[in-house]
This record gives structure tokens, sequence and C-alpha cells, in this order.
């Protein structure tokens, strides 16, 4: 275990701040809440968004850009969606500043009051609805599909790096139907967008499934989501996707003419993902030694790192090198070759594996001669020597398996951890125990969950899409139950 990181077990809280500190993904900003995202804490948003982007406009999604601030009141129109984020929105109130006649500094204008104040969007359901309503007259303007890559603001007094900062990056899509059937098809397709990209890129296994009422996002008919599992034992909310119903269309009047000529209004979605995914990614795979980064998203798949004692044998390696990497290029796979002579090889190793890069490659005089590479995949630290003929098709495959192999062990700790409980005090001891998903009967109602989670701070993280009916009783008020749902402690 490097010296430089907190184990897992000694302090899960202080193991996680130190990757994204030491791994290089972010640092602490001036501004209290908010974070600094380090250039390879960008490269893998990039390698995230441009994946997430492509899918996107390949089911039909067109990106556009709206407006950072937002009239105070356009919140208020939907009653339950200013009550949801009131609490968290920054205001903008004056548009000046100057300086202090008494010396006191820069001080706001009194004058330069806003005659209507501006929220800084916390979610921009409301600026796009409003501009939905000049956009959409018939039914031939729809469906509408938008997509927009921002940053929004949410007031949030406790952060954590990428987990829940003051301001974010995120994606989100906004969507008109002409009918609920089409709106609900378009929720669960986005839906599992997401869970493709979890799974199948992030290497993160997940579960689909629906809110309880009282965890919906502020607005919506039904909320959906995708919930992961962390090494901790703690759920994360991966992504959401919102079936609005015609809630906003008809706060902002957004109407459209069908094929009787008759006036409608339009059916409503909403979805989106975070730099959140950036701190679910650490949690689940990463060790006491650094990331681990699953290859299809790794902002760099492989480095290579010459060892060498004189500039003859340098040159030797750097020609098999310059070869091999226009190999891997062609190949499609990200490589960097570290000839820095500032730092040594060992020094290399532990900064490589620190960041969790999937493949690393030494090459020396000696495996020249043998014709022969030593190669360490970063999952299992497992050394070997490859030959260097076909090499790059080798690593290619490697990736392959390395990407697999992190997702079997994600999926493994995942079903290990959903365990169901018939009583409270089994429910309760659980939690304390393995945590986890605990699978347990609840009678629906809004005021059990509220018990419930002041009683243990769990909370439902969802009712799974595929769930199997199951008569039961629910855990705490013994009132009787159709179905078992997923409670967690959840970051």
């Amino acid at each position: 275990m490097s010296k430089e990181i907190t184990s897992r077990s000694a302090d899960y809280s202080q193991w996680y701040n130190d990757l994204v500190l030491k791994g290089g993904l972010a640092d602490y900003s001036p501004v209290r809440g908010c974070m600094v995202i380090k250039p390879y804490g960008f490269a893998l948003w990039e390698g995230m968004r441009d994946v997430l982007d492509k899918k996107f406009k390949d089911t039909g999604h067109q990106n556009a850009y709206f407006p950072l601030f937002i009239p105070k009141s356009f919140l208020s129109r939907e009653a339950d969606h200013v009550e949801g984020f009131a609490k968290e929105c920054a205001v903008v109130t004056h548009y000046r500043l100057k300086n202090d006649p008494n010396g006191g500094g820069v001080i706001v204008d009194p004058e330069a009051k806003l005659e209507e104040e501006l929220i800084i969007r916390p979610t921009s359901e409301t600026i796009i609805w409003n501009t939905y309503k000049d956009w959409i007259r018939s039914y031939r303007d729809l469906p509408l599909l938008i997509n927009q890559w921002a940053n929004v603001v949410r007031w949030e007094m406790r952060t954590r790096l990428f987990l829940r900062t003051a301001e974010f990056l995120w994606q989100e899509g906004h969507t008109a139907h002409a009918t609920a059937d089409e709106a609900v098809e378009e929720t669960l397709r986005m839906l599992d967008v997401y869970a493709d990209f979890a799974e199948n890129y992030m290497a993160m296994p997940v579960i689909k499934g629906v809110k309880s009422p009282a965890e919906r996002f502020a607005g919506a008919i039904d909320t959906y989501c995708i919930e992961a599992l962390m090494q901790d034992g703690k759920a994360l909310q991966a992504g959401t996707s919102h079936f609005l119903g015609q809630n906003f269309a008809k706060a902002f009047e957004v109407q459209f003419s069908n094929k009787e000529n008759k006036l409608e209004y339009v059916w409503a979605t909403s979805w989106g993902v975070s730099t959140r995914l950036i701190g679910a990614l650490v949690m689940a795979h990463s060790d006491d030694d650094g990331l681990v980064l699953p290859p299809r998203i790794a902002p760099l798949q492989v480095v290579i790192v010459p060892i060498y004692k004189n500039d003859e044998q340098k040159a030797k390696i750097d020609e098999k090198v310059d070869s091999l990497m226009q190999e891997l290029k062609r190949a499609g796979i990200s490589v960097k070759y570290d000839d820095n002579d500032n730092n040594r090889p060992g020094w290399k190793f532990a900064e490589y594996e620190m960041k969790g890069v999937p493949v690393r490659i030494a090459m020396g005089a000696r495996d020249l001669e043998n014709n022969v590479a030593e190669v360490a995949r970063r999952d299992t630290k497992e050394k070997m020597s490859l030959s260097l003929d076909g090499l790059a098709q080798r690593i290619k495959d490697l990736l392959e398996e390395i990407q697999q192999n992190i997702y079997n062990k994600a999926k493994a700790y995942r079903d290990d951890h959903i365990t169901p409980a018939d009583t409270f005090e089994e429910f309760e001891k659980l939690l304390d125990e393995k945590g986890g998903f605990i699978a347990a009967h609840w009678d629906g109602t809004t005021e059990t969950e509220e018990q419930i989670k002041e009683r243990t701070k769990a909370t439902i993280r969802c009712i799974p899409l595929n769930n199997k009916p199951e008569a039961g009783t629910c855990i705490l008020t013994g009132k009787p139950s159709t179905q078992r749902v997923l409670f967690a402690r959840a970051y």
C-alpha cells in the first residue's frame, strides 16, 4: 500500500479524498464547496462526455445551450419544482460593484439592483420550457429532442469532491412529445442509455428502478434511476430519467395543434448525469494503491517506461518503442512513452499505478535482446513477460480482459450485497454489519419511508424495474406489501 494513501479499512472517506487529490483528478477551490477539475480529471470527464454525446446523437438528440440565469418568477410557475429547489438556489440581486467611499474596499452598488432577481440555474426545466413554447406549434414539431452540456449550481452546505459540490458539470436532456406513451418510452430509452454506459464503459453494475414518490425529482410524475454500490456498502445514484407528464407544459403554456387541429399540451421528459460519475468510478473500483480505471474510459490506456543505462541503450529502446506506439495507436489505443529522465522508473511505476493506467509496459536493454517486454496490469498487479512480436494485438486483448475483470469484480461485490430482510431488527443489523442493498417490504406510504430514514439513515434507493411480485408485510408497520424494494444508506 502506498504510504501516501489512507487505507479503505482505516478511513474510507479520507481514502477517497486522497485518491481524488493525489491521483490528479481535482483540487479544492478558494470558493467554498466548489472544486477545480485538473487536466487528468477533466480528460476522464471528456472521455465520458464523448461516449455519452455519441449515444445521445445516435438516439436522435441534438445539442443546444440555454442561459445560466433564470428569472426568479419562472421557478414559481411549477409549485413542486420551486419547493424542491428553493433551498439550493443562488440568487443574483445586483449587477455592479463600486469602491466603498468609507475605504472598506469593494461593495455592492445599492443603485444597481436588478428589477427582477435571477437564479443561477440549479436545473434548466423552467428556462427551457419557456423557450419551447415558441419552438412548438404543431405535431410536426414533435418530438423535440434536445440536450445541453452545462454547469449548474446547487448551494450545498456539506460538499465532497465530485460527489456533491455547489457547482458541477453535467448534461441535461429535455424532450417534448405528442403523447404520454412516447414520453414514457423516451424516459426509459435514456435510462437504458445510462445503464449501458455505466456497465459497458464504467464497468459499474447498476440496478434500474423507479423512485418512491418521496424521492422523485421535483415536478416529475415518475423518476427512474440507475443505482450503483460503492465498496463501503453505500449506494450512489448514478443517473436519473424523469417522466414530467404535462406539468411544465401547462406551467409555460406549451401547446401544439394535433392532427385534428385541436390544441393539446405536450408531454415532457428530462434526464441527466453529472461529474458525480467520476466519484462513482473512484469508489467502485479503486484500491489502496490508487485509482483503478476501466480501459474504455481511461484517459491513458497504456504507458511505456524505458529502463536503460546509457544513450546507446536508450536509442535502441526508442526505435522499438516508436514502432510499437504506432501499432497501438492504429489499434485505437491511447499510449504515452514516458522517457522523461527527471524521474527514476520506480517512481514512474508508482505514479502511473496511482493514476490507474490500465497497462504499463517496461522495456530495457535485456528485454530487447530477448525480444520481450514486461507488461503489468493495474487491476490485478500481475506482471508478465510478453513477446514483442504481435504485442500490440496482445495489449488490445488484454485491455478488454481488464475491462471485463473490473466489471466482474464489482458485480460480484454488488450481488453479494443484495440481502433480504424480513424484520426491522434484521434490517438494522444488516445495515450496520454488512451494508449494501437490503430488499425489504414497505407499506407504500411516505410516512413509513420517512420514519425508516430517521431511524436508520437508509432510504429507498429504488423499486427495481424487474421486481417480482411477492406478498409480505412492511418491516416497520406490519401492513401488507406486494413487493420488496431496495433500501440502502447512500451518498
